[in-house]
């Protein structure tokens, strides 16, 4: 038998289901063919992570942003130049 992958949106959507209280995790596992306590590892390691989330900028966001900032610099120096020889 040949191991399964899920993606992260599936895995996402399963875990807000359980979270949700509509279904218990058994009626879960066989609806999406899972067992039991993989839906329960899930369920706590999105708990465990959940205030990622809600934390400063990455540096990489922050990087991004200083790129995107010189970027802009640059072309209102250009129209400035511009301005000024009109």
């Amino acid at each position: 038998m040949k191991r399964r992958k899920f993606t992260n949106k599936f895995k996402t959507k399963v875990v807000l289901e359980a979270l949700s209280g509509r279904y218990t995790v058994q009626e879960l596992a066989r609806k999406h063919e899972l067992h039991a306590n993989q839906i329960s590892r899930w369920k706590a390691h999105f708990l465990e992570n959940a205030e990622a989330v809600f934390e400063k900028e990455s540096e990489k966001d922050k990087e991004i942003d200083e790129q995107e900032k010189e970027k802009l610099f640059k072309v209102i120096g250009q129209q400035k130049v511009e301005i000024d020889f009109l």
